[in-house]
């Protein structure tokens, strides 16, 4: 095992607005403290009451989906939490990854886009 899946990350216009959607859909606890994220304009977190993170991310040319419209596809990544994101890596990159993003990564993750072109970030643990 590389990772363990951390989020769901969903792009969108106003974050706290829709965890706030979410949570009357699920329950849990928007913006709960996590050593893993800060909450601020731009990030919201759930933490549903299943257990699961949702997360919710700012875009600001935010265009939404429209099923099935290929032009308007859907709009999400994973967060996959790591022990060690330098041999993380290394790992994905051979079974196929691309780097997208390693600007980030002093503050312990990059991104990535599977062989299909899915973004997905490393965050160290």
């Amino acid at each position: 095992m590389i990772a363990e899946m951390q989020c769901v990350v969903l792009d969108c216009p106003d974050p706290t607005a829709l965890a706030t959607f979410y949570q009357s859909l699920t329950g849990g606890e928007v913006n709960r403290p996590d050593r893993r994220w800060t909450t601020d304009a731009r990030w919201a977190t759930l933490h549903t009451a299943a257990g699961s993170v949702l997360a919710f991310q700012r875009a600001e040319d935010f265009r939404p989906p429209q099923w099935p419209d290929p032009d308007r596809p859907q709009q999400l990544h994973l967060d996959f939490a790591v022990a060690d994101l330098d041999r993380a890596h290394e790992e994905v990159l051979a079974l196929g990854a691309t780097l997208l993003d390693e600007s980030r990564a002093a503050d312990g993750w990059r991104v990535y886009a599977d062989p299909a072109g899915h973004p997905f970030c490393l965050v160290c643990d």
